[in-house]
């Protein structure tokens, strides 16, 4: 990794550990060439599929359409916003665990 402050190209890890419920890794690193320590936060990229609509169209994945979605639909129901959250958590883990590029919108109305 390149040093923010020098640009050098090689740093050392000096300490890492798991952060964020396990789903960061925190490392402290430290310059060879100017000694400067900085963090990094390492996190996973978990691409999503695209989306295949009913008219046979392709979207990028938009998460906030989903929520918006799942709220519109759960607005008359007795569910606290910490289980609607719970439940589109679940829905994106789900989603991911198919492990497909592309994903009928359908599908994710079943999920």
């Amino acid at each position: 990794m390149y040093c923010p402050f020098c640009q050098a190209e090689d740093t050392k890890v000096v300490d890492s550990r798991i952060f964020a419920d396990g789903s960061q890794i925190r490392r402290r690193r430290k310059c060879d060439v100017c000694n400067a320590r900085f963090t990094t936060f390492e996190v996973a990229d978990l691409a999503l599929p695209k989306i295949i609509k009913n008219d046979g169209k392709r979207q990028e994945f938009n998460g906030s359409k989903l929520k918006k979605g799942m709220l519109r639909a759960l607005e008359k129901r007795p569910l606290s916003a910490e289980k609607t959250d719970a439940l589109f958590s679940k829905i994106l883990s789900d989603i991911r665990v198919l492990g497909e590029r592309e994903i009928h919108s359908e599908k994710i109305g079943e999920l």
